[in-house]
């Protein structure tokens, strides 16, 4: 078992090498502490290095996948600091998304009922959001004085939403529904509640009988190359396919071809 954590719970499949998070504050709505997001950060950078992981699950307990910040816990805390202590509690934010786009294995947000607040931008840091039809959405930072622009918003939200979408939610940080939110392209796919959990392992699972290596460099890539110009981006992608190409999966890849049978990639 790669993680035995004290602030959510985490189960890992050995046949398939999928990892699954499970927030589980249910009676808080999941809401994230101090605790909360160390924790989560060093799980992201564990599950990174070790290699029996070849997909994660990330989910929510209850009626809610994240609300944000607890109210008590963490943002009534916050109005008692001064600036370098709040800009430590930001950037701890801002790692936990960090954290999971340098994780080099591929991401699922499982969404149910709630996703709010921080809870939103983890979505966005996921590679792929499963949703259930009860997963509304909202980017509540300008509702409560703050700028929408947090733990990386204004960066992640743009390239999945475009830019004009990404500021109606960025700025009025109002609810949309799920079936709003795949209709913009946030989510996915979109489930009934009762088909999330296998909808989301089943989307894992899907990866993580993939070609994990190279998955990995496709995430890196696509968070990289968002910075750089068409020939910067050619010139990496043509080392990194030649990177790929010298991986035991490749060679895989093309005697599954030939033998018309399904790739076994480690």
């Amino acid at each position: 078992m790669p993680l035995n954590p004290d602030h959510f719970a985490f189960s890992f499949d050995e046949s398939t090498g999928v990892a699954t998070i499970t927030l589980n504050r249910p009676d808080k709505y999941n809401a994230l502490t101090f605790e909360s997001y160390q924790e989560l950060c060093g799980a992201f950078s564990t599950l990174h290095s070790d290699e029996r992981v070849r997909a994660i699950v990330v989910t929510g307990e209850g009626k809610a996948f994240c609300s944000g910040g607890d109210v008590q816990k963490i943002i009534g805390k916050l109005l008692e600091r001064g600036y370098p202590a709040l800009l430590e509690f930001t950037r701890l934010t801002g790692q936990l998304i960090a954290s999971i786009r340098r994780c080099g294995k591929p991401v699922v947000a499982g969404l149910n009922g709630l996703v709010a607040g921080a809870g939103a931008v983890v979505a966005c840091a996921c590679d792929i959001r499963v949703a259930a039809e009860s997963a509304k959405i909202a980017f509540l930072f300008s509702r409560v004085g703050l700028s929408g622009a947090d733990m990386g918003a204004a960066w992640l939200l743009p390239r999945i939403v475009g830019h004009a979408r990404a500021s109606e939610l960025l700025m009025l940080g109002e609810f949309i529904s799920a079936e709003e939110a795949e209709r913009i392209g946030l989510y996915n796919r979109v489930v009934a509640d009762d088909e999330l959990p296998n909808a989301a392992r089943a989307m894992a699972e899907k990866l993580a009988a993939g070609p994990t290596f190279a998955l990995g460099l496709t995430k890196e890539l696509i968070t990289r190359e968002a910075a750089m110009d068409l020939e910067t981006a050619l010139e990496a992608d043509a080392q990194s396919q030649a990177v790929c190409m010298q991986h035991p999966n490749f060679q895989e890849g093309f005697d599954a071809f030939m033998a018309r049978r399904k790739p076994r990639f480690v």
